[in-house]
């Protein structure tokens, strides 16, 4: 159960950033689509998606991939970003019509008649109220079943949960940053809020299968990591993990695991080009670990800590 929802979602769900083709390289509609269908077969029900991936290209897409199967999934979807950043001053939504309107365009695209979770995109604090009010109208009309934010902040978290009204956040949590676990996740615990998280692969990178050779290309998001000052302690630490992979496993599976070990985690949402990766996601449900392996993971990363 996604917290107080009502809402029953699969452990490991599909993020469709990647999907929207203008983030993250080349990507194939087909095969993105063959990934959600497979997604389907495989019994993932949660499906994350966004308004500005891809410019509704991603909403475009999960929407005619589910086609008459709505009553089998839970789609998530946020709103605040379109021609809007944190670096742009005022924030454009200022107006919860605008909100009201981004919701519409997001259900036309989507080929629904209500969003099961609907998150502001704003990571940052600002116009939390007037958010605030076009989701309960959007609630109100039975468009929304439930809403809430993605941040890591947990100060804007707790604004945005001021009368309690926060039923979920979306927040990034990985082997590679653990600092959700020194104030985000006991917050949302005890707040009953339920718990989505992205990138459970550190975008890739808990994969395995970047190296100090790798290249990334244009259009990229990753594009400059070979230049980070983080990126050869990154290269190394992935390194010291995957003595924890087997015949049985992947390093992905057990990043994936990880996260879900966390007793405030109820999904997340790893990325998904094609149907074989879709395929590896969903494996890692399976996956368990004894004391020295997770001893392991607490020596790479340690407890509350983050690799940048």
């Amino acid at each position: 159960m996604l917290g107080e929802t009502g809402l029953e979602v699969s452990v490991i769900g599909m993020g469709c950033w990647a999907v929207g083709g203008d983030a993250w390289g080349p990507v194939d509609d087909r095969d993105s689509k063959a990934a959600m269908e497979r997604a389907l077969e495989l019994g993932v029900n949660f499906f994350d998606t966004a308004d500005v991936y891809g410019r509704g290209h991603s909403e475009e897409l999960l929407g005619q991939a589910i086609g008459s199967r709505r009553d089998d999934v839970v789609i998530s979807t946020k709103v605040g970003l379109w021609d809007s950043h944190v670096d742009v001053k005022p924030n454009l939504y200022s107006d919860p019509k605008l909100i009201q309107n981004c919701c519409n365009e997001s259900l036309r695209r989507l080929r629904t008649d209500h969003i099961d979770v609907y998150l502001c995109h704003l990571w940052w604090d600002e116009n939390t109220e007037v958010f605030l009010e076009a989701f309960e109208d959007l609630k109100r009309q039975g468009k929304v079943r439930a809403y809430g934010v993605s941040t890591d902040d947990v100060n804007h978290l707790r604004h945005f949960n001021r009368d309690g009204r926060c039923e979920v956040l979306q927040l990034d949590y990985s082997i590679f940053n653990r600092k959700p676990e020194n104030e985000v996740l006991p917050y949302c615990a005890e707040s009953n809020i339920g718990t989505i998280v992205r990138g459970p692969l550190r975008m890739g990178l808990l994969t395995g299968k970047f190296s100090e050779d790798t290249t990334f290309p244009d259009g990229d998001v990753r594009r400059d990591w070979p230049v980070q000052e983080w990126w050869p302690e990154g290269l190394d630490r992935t390194e010291r993990l995957k003595h924890l992979a087997g015949e049985d496993r992947n390093l992905a599976q057990v990043a994936l695991r990880f996260v879900l070990e966390h007793p405030a985690v109820h999904t997340a949402i790893p990325g998904a080009k094609n149907p074989r990766q879709m395929e590896s996601n969903a494996a890692a449900a399976e996956v368990s670990f004894d004391p020295q392996e997770l001893k392991l993971i607490d020596d790479v990363t340690p407890t509350g800590a983050s690799l940048t």
